[in-house]
């Protein structure tokens, strides 16, 4: 700009000018707090949606472990009836609108389907003078649920039928004292439900098996119900409505007997040989009817306090096995990322020889040498620990050697800090999102591993008071397609953790991840 040009601006009158207007007050102060580290940790959590399902799905879960034996206040874990092993999901309350009712269904021919029949008929007649087909279907020991199907099949009816699977039991033998017998009477007196019942007759040839309580009607050679007269017309329908004859041992003047005198000497009174209807001897025994939301276990069990059990048991053990590793693998990893050198090159030929050794076959012999001494649980822990920390170890290594050289850490270093501080203070928050991660994802891999080694029977976690997830499984194996609820919950559960420590661990990762800190996730 030449100096007439200047002289030109400069000649403009002031009043040419006006002041540029702003939106933007500057006179106001905005109060704002600073947000810590694991607030914004927790903010940017928030917002990741599948992690918070997950973290909520793992809450439900850990819930269940715990509240699950303050509810069913009426078992203990080690509450063992073996009569009622391996039977499905039952509730009083539920039953009355067809869930929970332990039904099973079965394709049964006249004769099979008479004898469930049967049982309800035989659970009416406690005083021997007989009952009717429609006395047992109107009974609420009735075992037949209903029919789902009727078919011919070589000129014979067939019928696929549902049946209560713990009434089903229906009557057994049990040999007891006479003091024994003598207080059921009572019981019975004072409860008004009938525990004995009229033995049978297994001696005059109508008996089709002498060790099964429930057949308590004559059978012919032919193993073929015989009858007395025409039924009453009932609704469970049956081929010629005969009705049985019974086959009930009977004193000289006809009177029903209630037990049979076996054993004894010329000092010890005789046991009594009585038949029972174990459904209401089980009501004796504990004070209540069976119930259990999820079934019976193979060895009878309650299932929902097993499965308890098993969650806390296979969780303590992964948390146990992930904090020790993320202790050594933490330390470990720190100092060969740190120092490098010599020092790296001698630790990383340990982790290499450590990670050569096969876990199954640790594991195995740990089991087979250790167990004895230490115990299974402690056992398992040492396998898990001898060679789990390594991959922690690796992962800190890297992050440590990516963090070292940074200039915030050299500044650290040029002020004076000690080693100590520049690890831990500097350079381990930075590393803090990767190793959580690696951590919360040891969970569903030692929950995995040891059902594969329950699964395979190297290891044997289960017991009176309690068992692991992995046991669960293992002892459904051989008997899952008869039995389902066996495998279907314990299998859901792992397959659950298994999903949500995964998306739970991904959620932590980038929540500690000090680069996001800030942003909107």
């Amino acid at each position: 700009m030449d100096k007439k040009q200047f002289e030109q601006y400069e000649s403009i009158p002031v009043e040419k000018f006006q002041l540029a207007q702003s939106e933007v007050n500057h006179d106001v102060k905005f109060d704002t707090k600073p947000v810590g580290y694991f607030r914004d940790a927790f903010n940017r959590f928030c917002k990741n949606k599948a992690s918070v399902v997950a973290a909520v799905i793992i809450l439900c879960i850990v819930l269940y472990a715990i509240l699950t034996p303050l509810f069913t206040f009426r078992f203990g874990e080690s509450f063992l009836d073996p009569y009622y092993a391996k039977l499905g999901p039952r509730n009083l309350a539920l039953s009355k609108i067809g869930i929970a009712n332990a039904e099973v269904t079965q394709d049964v021919d006249e004769k099979t389907y008479m004898y469930y029949l049967g049982l309800g008929v035989g659970a009416e007649d406690s005083d021997g003078n007989g009952a009717t087909w429609q006395d047992g279907a109107n009974s609420k020991y009735n075992v037949v649920l209903r029919i789902k199907e009727e078919y011919k099949f070589i000129n014979k009816t067939q019928r696929v039928i549902g049946i209560e699977s713990y009434l089903a039991k229906g009557f057994i033998y049990m040999q007891i004292p006479a003091e024994r017998y003598d207080e059921i009477i009572a019981w019975e007196e004072k409860n008004g439900l009938k525990v004995i019942y009229p033995a049978i007759d297994t001696a005059n040839g109508y008996c089709a098996d002498s060790e099964n309580a429930n057949y308590w009607y004559k059978m012919d050679s032919k193993i073929t119900p015989i009858s007395t007269k025409t039924g009453e017309d009932v609704a469970i329908t049956i081929a010629n409505k005969l009705e049985l004859e019974d086959n009930y041992l009977r004193d000289d003047d006809g009177n029903v007997r209630y037990f049979v005198n076996v054993g004894g000497s010329s000092t010890t009174s005789p046991e009594k040989k009585v038949r029972v209807l174990y459904y209401n001897y089980y009501i004796m025994q504990n004070g209540f009817e069976p119930e259990y939301i999820f079934g019976t276990d193979s060895q009878g069990y309650d299932m929902s306090l097993r499965l308890a059990g098993g969650i806390r048991l296979s969780l303590l053990v992964a948390i146990a096995v992930s904090f020790i590793n993320l202790l050594i693998g933490t330390i470990y990893g720190a100092i060969e990322g740190y120092f490098g050198g010599m020092t790296d090159l001698m630790l990383e030929r340990v982790s290499d020889i450590l990670s050569g050794v096969p876990f199954i076959v640790v594991a195995t012999l740990f089991q087979m040498h250790l167990a004895s001494k230490v115990g299974p649980i402690p056992s398992l822990l040492f396998a898990f620990v001898l060679t789990g920390w390594i991959g922690t170890a690796s992962r800190v290594r890297t992050q440590f050697y990516r963090f070292k050289n940074q200039e915030y850490v050299l500044a650290a270093r040029t002020l004076g800090a000690k080693n100590f501080r520049i690890m831990f203070k500097h350079i381990f928050p930075n590393a803090l999102g990767t190793i959580i991660t690696s951590s919360v994802l040891v969970i569903p891999s030692v929950v995995f591993s040891e059902s594969m080694l329950s699964y395979l029977g190297i290891v044997k976690l289960g017991g009176a008071n309690g068992t692991s997830l992995g046991t669960l499984l293992s002892d459904a194996s051989a008997i899952w397609t008869n039995y389902p609820h066996l495998m279907i919950a314990p299998a859901l559960i792992i397959s659950l953790l298994m999903i949500s420590f995964n998306l739970f661990g991904n959620g932590l990762r980038d929540a500690f991840n000090p680069s996001l800190r800030g942003s909107e996730g």
